[in-house]
């Protein structure tokens, strides 16, 4: 290389000199190259001089475990020579062959490749481990070809798969972002999984790489670049590839060197891409231009929404997306959050729950007036499980209204208010206007204060049914915290009909789904299981496929803990009970826990007991 590895660490402070001469005499004994010494002596990870090379000489990243490489292109190179130049064909577009490799500037390489299939060759870096891998993934071995986990688990990696998007027939790099215009119909139909880092860096070489705070912005000069064609390609393929993925956020986050896009897949956030620092406020301009945000308050956290038509196969689809800016050290991070109605589960049979918690939530939503509480963090599908509820509940005689922030789907037949704190609509004001709508059904999206809790209370009592979230680890609590608010005991007690608890957890992958027997009979004990019930059962595991990502899951599923509020336990809640009491109580008339939820799931054959354990305690 042009500049030595070793050199380019001890530059960035990524290396001491004394590891340095370490990691020389490692090779020296061992063989192989510097970079896998500074690896296997754990001074540096295999990702960090990938991202290194790729900053320092302008060629993208890419990690070998997120694609799935069409054997017709493995062909194209003979073993021998990927060997010898430890590379490997990814895709081909045309006259133009797109390569991984672990040296972006070996030019003999490059020329050898280019002579012997006489293609033109478009680079890429990898790290050196994840190539000797991919070599022998592809070369080694005539089985079908599997995405790999990052790390070699087969559960819970955080390495992103190409979600059966081939690289064969994908077009170049080039033509993907820097060639013609590509209309934003064209690019969903097209297996977009990389793009033109290059070619956009050089575009946009005269954007800043960081700016304070402090320092002025060329209003003109930002939004001009927003515009321009490759940022706009750029934005478009990482919203379609989210889609094809099928994420549910799309992380944006610049750091000091760095410039990283992550998804969220089944509730897990996985690396996708690396992007130059120079693309980092066009790009993030183009989001917050097309979300209608105020590109010149970069000190300020925003929120806005951006509506696209997709077509795909001579088929229109609305889709949402939700957008939030918050101001980092670095710059602005951007999170968007993907609200497809084709994944909304308004069944509630197909949730998850078990049937006695089923019969048990129906009832509750059944009754004319009282409170129905869901409970859990931010991601446990309580606005799914809300949501299949009043689709349950409505009716031509019914009036339903509710008090969103944001609404996230629109519902036919349903009264939606979209919340706007900046004029005075908050969700207090929102319920005092209901009370005058002759509503027989509200929702209100979220208490979040004693005015909120006070007025549903209200409502509850005087013939409505009140539908909620709120923010608890589990169904007694709640209790507790509602009279934190300052909800008199005897209120709660009688305006609550019942509180559910939830958590999202992934199921197994059916299509790699493998009896797992490598679980010791005390280990299902310790989580949970009597001793009558180990043996009774089989355990599973997901081997990893091209359908999961290689992460041996595929979609999700609710664990549920259900407090029906009985007449024995709104009598503890009216004398202050403490949570505790009210969760013993509530276990002996038949109460299932998040825990016994999930080993519910596990017995079913549903999950594992890793992603059991990952989201509930017993």
């Amino acid at each position: 290389m042009p500049v030595k590895l070793g050199e380019l660490l001890l530059k960035e402070n990524m290396v001491t000199p004394q590891q340095l001469q370490e990691a020389l005499a490692h090779q020296k004994m061992n063989g192989g190259k510097l970079g896998k010494a500074f690896v296997s002596l754990g001074y540096v990870r295999d990702e960090e001089i990938t991202s290194l090379l790729s900053r320092q000489y302008g060629v993208p990243s890419i990690n070998l475990d997120h694609f799935e490489v069409d054997p017709a292109i493995i062909k194209i190179i003979p073993a021998e020579t990927a060997r010898k130049y430890q590379i490997l064909p990814l895709s081909r577009s045309g006259a133009t062959l797109t390569i991984a490799m672990a040296d972006p500037t070996n030019v003999f390489a490059m020329d050898d490749i280019k002579f012997m299939t006489g293609y033109n060759v478009e680079p890429v870096v990898a790290s050196e481990t994840s190539l000797e891998e991919a070599i022998d993934k592809y070369y080694g071995s005539t089985r079908s070809l599997q995405l790999k986990q990052e790390g070699g688990g087969q559960s819970g990696g955080q390495s992103m798969g190409s979600a059966g998007l081939k690289l064969g027939d994908s077009p170049s790099l080039k033509e993907m972002m820097g060639g013609e215009s590509l209309s934003f119909d064209d690019m969903a139909s097209v297996g977009l999984s990389e793009v033109d880092i290059d070619s956009i860096a050089d575009e946009e070489a005269d954007v800043e790489t960081v700016k304070t705070e402090d320092e002025e912005i060329d209003l003109g000069a930002l939004a001009k670049s927003s515009e321009a064609a490759p940022v706009i390609k750029l934005s478009n393929v990482l919203l379609i590839d989210a889609l094809k993925r099928g994420a549910s956020d799309i992380h944006i986050e610049p750091y000091e060197k760095e410039f990283r896009v992550r998804f969220r897949i089944d509730g897990i956030l996985y690396n996708v891409m690396a992007l130059p620092m120079k693309l980092r406020d066009p790009l993030i301009s183009r989001l917050k231009i097309m979300a209608k945000l105020d590109i010149s308050e970069k000190r300020l956290p925003q929120d806005g929404r951006i509506k696209i038509r997709l077509k795909v196969e001579d088929r229109s689809r609305d889709m949402d997306f939700r957008v939030s800016s918050c101001p980092t050290l670095w710059g602005e991070k951007v999170v968007l959050r993907l609200l497809d109605k084709t994944k909304l589960m308004l069944d509630m049979t197909k949730l998850g729950f078990e049937p006695e918690s089923l019969e048990r939530f129906k009832r509750a939503i059944s009754k004319p007036y009282g409170i129905v509480l869901v409970t859990g963090p931010t991601g446990s599908g309580k606005t799914n499980t809300l949501y299949s509820a009043i689709a349950q509940l409505n009716k031509p005689d019914t009036n339903i209204m509710t008090a969103e922030d944001p609404v996230e789907f629109n519902l036919v037949g349903i009264n939606q208010v979209q919340i706007k704190d900046q004029i005075g609509l908050n969700f207090a004001s929102a319920l005092r206007a209901f009370l005058r709508q002759d509503p027989n059904i509200i929702l209100v999206g979220e208490i979040r204060d004693y005015e909120t809790a006070e007025i549903a209370v209200k409502a509850a009592l005087t013939g409505h049914l009140v539908l909620s979230t709120l923010h608890t680890n589990d169904a007694p609590s709640t209790v507790s915290r509602l009279v934190n608010m300052g909800i008199e005991p005897f209120l709660v007690g009688t305006a609550v009909n019942l509180i559910q608890a939830q958590r999202l957890i992934r199921r197994i992958c059916a299509n790699c789904k493998v009896e797992n027997t490598d679980i010791p009979h005390k280990t299902l004990i310790e989580i949970g299981f009597t001793p009558e019930q180990v043996g009774t059962f089989k355990l599973y595991k997901g081997r990893g496929c091209g359908v999961c990502n290689g992460t041996g899951y595929k979609g999700r599923v609710g664990l549920y803990e259900v407090m029906e509020i009985s007449e024995g336990i709104r009598d503890l809640i009216m004398v202050g009970a403490t949570a505790v009491e009210l969760k013993k109580k509530a276990l002996e008339e038949g109460m299932l826990t998040l825990r016994m939820s999930g080993l519910e799931k596990i017995k079913a054959g549903v999950t594992t007991i890793e992603e059991v354990l990952r989201e509930t305690v017993l």
